[in-house]
């Protein structure tokens, strides 16, 4: 499955590779400069919930909690128009269901960016665009298939419609494209995997996109509590990142920069989902909020400052699947916070402060 730069474009412009060639030494130069660190906490604003406030409101209530780095899971006009003037970058979705459409050729891709995209530039900064959702390690075979077509169509129709300077195009992975992620250092990815995502690392190196990683702690101490100390899953520096900064080195991609594209803890759970509480969301959300905000690395890239998408917004009543699903929003529908990790809401919240004990155990006044 190996692959050059060339067959991410329509093969209408292999005429034109040597230009192609120089042109791409050139956006790899100015991708890595425009798309240098200079945020590091984002949020996901999912809307599967039929309580939601308007996208205008949203706004408010983002400018209000100093939040300039959203990613949403599709590209709604009414969200993308209420955003327009707002300064807030926006990463957008293609949702699952469009990859074997988008995989099929250039003009579907094409349109689907034209429309989706470029109909909303440059009044709202959409910034990215993520090609499908933890689609490697997943139970649709078919969907690992279409992935990386889809991906260079979607990168072809932003590279030809000159807007690779400002959109970057990658796709979310869960933690199942890995065989194993303890210790970070010995993660590689699923053998099944790799030669599937070999080629689409290759892709994105070669258009200077990031690897996205979908971290959940939380995950990893609901499924094993009785093993895994709930003390590390809150406080530890989310092992995940240099996990798959050690994968994609011995996939042979040691330069390539990973953000976390969802993390989060949920405040409310089914009976046998361990540790779904508010103070464990308060303090989980709380900890990754002080530590981006330091814009550290991590032990294995300590010059690369994590950045992360935390999950999620708001709580989303129609989610299906268990309660924890619906309950990891940091904000209720009116504009209130769900808990207290320092962010101001539109309206004054009943949700009640940490107490003093809980900030000093948790070293919030270091």
């Amino acid at each position: 499955m190996d692959c050059n730069f060339f067959d991410y474009l329509p093969t209408s412009h292999m005429a034109s590779s040597f230009f192609l060639l120089l042109f791409l030494s050139f956006s790899l130069v100015c991708s890595h400069a425009k798309h240098s660190v200079t945020w590091t906490y984002g949020i996901s604003y999912g809307r599967i919930a039929d309580n939601l406030p308007a996208p205008e409101t949203v706004v408010t209530l983002l400018k209000a909690a100093k939040v300039n780095h959203i990613r949403i899971y599709d590209a709604d006009h009414g969200v993308l128009t209420a955003f327009n003037g707002s300064g807030i970058e926006i990463i957008v979705g293609l949702p699952n269901g469009y990859l074997k459409e988008m995989s099929t050729g250039e003009d579907r891709s094409m349109n689907w960016v034209k429309e989706n995209v470029q109909a909303f530039l440059p009044g709202t900064q959409i910034r990215g665009i993520a090609v499908g959702n933890e689609i490697l390690g997943g139970s649709d075979k078919e969907l690992w298939e279409v992935l990386l077509p889809s991906a260079k169509n979607i990168y072809g129709a932003v590279y030809r419609l000159g807007l690779k300077e400002i959109i970057q195009v990658s796709s979310p992975h869960s933690e199942a494209v890995f065989a194993n992620s303890f210790p970070p250092s010995a993660c590689i990815f699923k053998p099944d995997v790799v030669p599937f995502m070999k080629p689409l690392l290759h892709l994105f190196s070669q258009i200077g996109s990031p690897f996205y990683i979908n971290a959940y702690p939380f995950l990893a101490y609901k499924n094993d509590p009785q093993h895994i100390d709930i003390n590390y899953a809150l406080f530890k520096d989310n092992p995940q990142v240099d996990a798959a900064y050690s994968a994609l080195e011995k996939a042979g991609f040691n330069k390539m920069e990973v953000i976390i594209s969802e993390t989060g803890w949920a405040s409310r759970g089914d009976p046998d989902e361990a540790g779904a509480t508010v103070k464990n969301a308060r303090t989980y959300n709380r900890h990754l909020r002080k530590r981006l905000t330091k814009k550290k690395g991590t032990p294995l890239r300590p010059k690369i400052p994590v950045r992360a998408y935390v999950f999620a917004l708001f709580n989303e009543n129609s989610k299906p699947g268990p309660t924890s699903e619906r309950n990891f929003g940091l904000f209720k529908p009116d504009g209130s916070i769900a808990y207290d990790i320092g962010f101001t809401g539109l309206v004054p919240s009943s949700a009640p402060p940490p107490s003093f004990k809980d900030i000093a155990a948790q070293g919030w006044l270091r």
